[in-house]
């Protein structure tokens, strides 16, 4: 007769059993405010504009989910029109129109010219070195992925230094930039999307195998 789970084994079962649910929450619910709070300076203002000129929806408009999701819509909308207008020939004109724009704003203009370089940049394959990488952080017995964002020189050797940025698990918004020898680094054949997933997932979401010694530091095969 098979024995009853332990209080200990139900606990680590249920605690399995919720932490995906817990994670796709955390990123969703990063991702839903980010998004809801981007419009909500515009849809505030018109939220109190009906709820002053129609008062019988005003308790209804006060909610703060229903402000939340109003919110949430504009940006998606705002999202999905700016999609449809870099398509279009008028909205590439208006794009760079906007981009002088905010060029001749001085901090404005280092923020956003770095923000579409390391987006441009994640879109294409790197010369010399993969995009995804392992690197050895925060010690030399431990990998963490990174991404490859420029390759530079140093001074007096002329060795190849990689730009790496590391970002931290659930959040990839967030991370550390580190500069590392080329020959530390460990490439790998992954996509931005597949280590998006491995990040994002924990580790959970990831091939059977993976490199973690660098091509410099391998032995060769003595057979």
């Amino acid at each position: 007769m098979r024995k009853p789970p332990t209080l200990q084994r139900l606990f680590l079962t249920g605690l399995l059993t919720l932490l995906p649910l817990w994670l796709t929450w955390v990123v969703a619910k990063f991702v839903f405010v980010l998004l809801s709070d981007t419009s909500r300076p515009i849809t505030g203002p018109l939220l109190a504009r009906l709820a002053t000129d129609y008062p019988h929806i005003a308790g209804w408009l006060a909610q703060p989910w229903v402000q939340t999701v109003i919110a949430l819509a504009a940006t998606l909308l705002v999202i999905l029109l700016s999609g449809v207008m870099a398509h279009r020939v008028f909205g590439q004109r208006l794009l760079r129109w906007v981009e002088s724009l905010i060029g001749r704003i001085p901090f404005a203009s280092t923020i956003y010219g770095s923000a579409r370089q390391l987006l441009d940049i994640l879109q294409t394959k790197p010369d010399g070195t993969q995009r995804v990488v392992l690197i050895d952080f925060p010690h030399k017995e431990m990998k963490s992925i990174g991404f490859v964002t420029r390759v530079l020189r140093e001074q007096g050797t002329g060795r190849e230094l990689a730009a790496v940025y590391v970002p931290t698990t659930p959040n990839p918004t967030s991370g550390y930039l580190e500069i590392v020898p080329v020959e530390k680094i460990t490439p790998t054949d992954w996509t931005v999307d597949q280590a998006m997933s491995f990040i994002i997932s924990g580790g959970a979401v990831s091939p059977e195998s993976i490199p973690f010694t660098p091509p410099a530091q391998q032995r060769p095969d003595t057979h």
